[in-house]
């Protein structure tokens, strides 16, 4: 996943939903409820996409494994 930052990569886990256009959907809906001081942010979510953007489908399902956490049960 070398297309995305540590911290692209981050973000994509919090609002992804399970396909690409779910997940600009997301990032789009919570991109507007941010502050204009909140630039960081701000930037860091246009950056991503714009990636996903330039990505078709089939792309982003060969990286979305990649973004579902692998937790195990602790007892």
């Amino acid at each position: 996943m070398s297309r995305f930052t540590v911290e692209e990569t981050n973000l994509m886990c919090i609002y992804n939903v399970g396909s690409r256009t779910d997940l600009l959907s997301e990032l789009s809906a919570m991109q507007k409820h941010l502050q204009s001081d909140e630039t960081e942010l701000l930037d860091l979510t246009k950056s991503v996409i714009d990636k996903l953007t330039d990505m078709n489908d089939t792309e982003f399902e060969s990286i979305s494994d990649e973004l579902i956490g692998d937790f195990e049960l602790i007892e």
